[in-house]
């Protein structure tokens, strides 16, 4: 079973706001993905486009 995950490969963390710019995780939530449970990634990628669209609003910021 494959786990779902919003990395793009564009893996950069922002230093002010500490969100990769690929895809708005924060360090802790990239290194424990595959620990997370399947409602707490789901929670994690429907904040993201929200995450991304505050950090970078004139980034496109549908990444699927």
């Amino acid at each position: 079973m494959d786990i779902e995950s919003p990395c793009n490969k564009v893996c950069a963390i922002d230093p002010i706001s500490a969100l990769c710019v690929g895809c708005g995780r924060t360090l802790a939530e990239i290194a424990g993905w595959l620990a997370f449970t399947a409602d707490d990634r789901s929670r994690i990628m429907a904040e993201l486009p929200r995450r991304l669209a505050a950090q970078f609003p004139t980034e496109r910021t549908d990444f699927r």
